[in-house]
């Protein structure tokens, strides 16, 4: 997915709110700063104020602002990812657990601090390395530990990053651990989100962190290495919800749960590419889609 870095008015309110619970008679939906989230936090404000409710729109955040901003009462509900909740806000280590486990694990986790996990999608957008499938020079390297066995060889592939990929539990350090190699500093090309993968197309660097449901992986010709030691946890896509605001408006389940239904891999690449590749804007993306399953 394109995750395209764009910083809202509404994330800069965000970041100086005070922890002041939303009025109980407002929704407020909250979504984090790349292009799925976008798309998803559009999609579910204007899905809710269809049938009724009065919502208010808080995208562009960070992953921990919008974590705290709902843990404080300032965001009521928006799409989580099980493997960021379970890995960077709950501290706890995703080998050997499956994508069910990984769900019921950080539903458990999570209904501790007043936060519901309702039905998740089967779009996984999960963290992945990518080359270009046009550079003969990568044609041996298939597999995570075939890039990790090069940089132990002292070749010194210059590397697409952001800096919280560099940074995460489930990033750049626990990668680097599991495959047991070290990409030099100066190997580490620091940049937003969405430059990567244009740094990549251009041929500015030799790899680049992408997301698997990215449309800009299949239009740009990008080929995804294997995590063949399966070190990315399972990101799948999951409205969460206040649970005081989902008591006191029960009939959100049905309206997520049957939104979350219609979305997987496949679908998240597709409306992605329209905003990323295609120019689309985002909440003209999501209204689309909306329209397309009658749920407008």
């Amino acid at each position: 997915m394109m995750r395209k870095l764009l910083v809202t008015f509404g994330a800069c309110i965000a970041l100086t709110l005070t922890a002041v619970t939303a009025s109980a008679e407002t929704l407020v939906v909250g979504g984090k700063n790349y292009t799925e989230q976008l798309i998803m936090s559009s999609m579910t404000k204007q899905l809710l104020a269809a049938h009724g409710f009065d919502t208010e729109l808080r995208n562009g955040m960070g992953s921990t602002v919008l974590r705290n901003a709902q843990l404080n009462g300032q965001v009521d509900l928006y799409w989580e990812y099980t493997g960021t909740s379970l890995v960077t806000y709950n501290k706890k280590k995703s080998k050997g657990l499956t994508g069910a486990e990984t769900i019921k694990k950080v539903r458990e986790l999570d209904s501790e601090k007043g936060l519901t996990w309702l039905r998740c999608s089967n779009a996984n957008n999960t963290y992945a390395l990518a080359v270009r499938e046009s550079d003969s020079r990568m044609d041996d390297i298939q597999t995570l530990s075939d890039l990790a066995a090069a940089y132990r060889g002292g070749d010194e592939y210059d590397m697409a990053l952001d800096a919280e990929f560099t940074h995460r539990p489930d990033g750049l350090p626990g990668l680097e651990k599991a495959y047991d190699f070290h990409a030099p500093r100066s190997a580490r090309k620091l940049m937003g989100l969405g430059l990567a993968y244009n740094a990549l197309k251009e041929k500015n660097v030799d790899v680049a962190m992408v997301f698997s449901t990215d449309g800009r992986i299949s239009a740009f010709d990008f080929r995804v290495l294997d995590d063949n030691k399966q070190f990315f946890p399972d990101y799948s896509m999951c409205p969460v919800v206040r649970t005081d605001t989902l008591e006191a408006n029960p009939e959100l389940r049905e309206l997520l749960e049957g939104l979350a239904a219609k979305l997987d891999d496949s679908t998240m690449r597709s409306l992605n590419e329209k905003v990323d590749v295609d120019e689309m804007d985002s909440q003209d993306v999501a209204e689309q889609f909306l329209k397309k399953h009658d749920m407008l």
